[in-house]
């Protein structure tokens, strides 16, 4: 009787041990919009977006102390050509501040997460920022937010085998 118990036991107890070593894997996206706050309508708006693979450390180099050897990628070769790009409306326009341009911005944003999430994507973090000049006349302006996604690398399987016809 005491083997009957004892045999399921140490099963459980082994498959628990498996399981918590296994260390999820992820992987990331980020979304990046910009958002023109330029006055009189006169910015670019865009959610940019990409499904590209580029491994970073093709355009790094190590720096020590005994090699400064500066890095020498070229531009050309770090640039992706192929991306989503999705028109937004500026912030302003002749008139001022066009609250039904943010509102939209707001639906778009909105069709774009709620993809992702139907995608099985997580949203992980949001960073957003301002850049302008500030000083006299000022005519610059733009406000970024990166949207950064997650997912398990397994659920990318098995969405892919999803779509694999039989």
């Amino acid at each position: 009787m005491k083997r009957f118990v004892f045999i399921p036991v140490l099963v459980l107890l082994l498959s628990m041990m498996t399981t918590a070593q296994e260390k999820p894997v992820y992987e990331v996206k980020i979304i990046t919009s910009i958002e023109s706050i330029v006055p009189n309508g006169l910015g670019r708006s865009r959610l940019i977006s990409t499904d590209s693979d580029v491994d970073y450390r093709e355009f790094t180099t190590t720096q020590t102390e005994e090699s400064g050897d500066r890095n020498k990628s070229d531009r050309q070769e770090i640039r992706i050509k192929d991306y989503d790009e999705t028109k937004l409306l500026n912030f302003f326009n002749v008139g001022g501040i066009r609250f039904q341009n943010i509102a939209s911005n707001d639906a778009l944003l909105t069709s774009k997460i709620n993809q992702m999430l139907m995608d099985g994507w997580d949203l992980a973090f949001v960073n957003t920022g301002v850049e302008s000049y500030g000083g006299t006349d000022d005519s610059n302006g733009i406000f970024v937010t990166r949207y950064l996604f997650k997912r398990l690398k397994s659920d990318v399987v098995e969405e892919q085998n999803d779509t694999i016809p039989e």
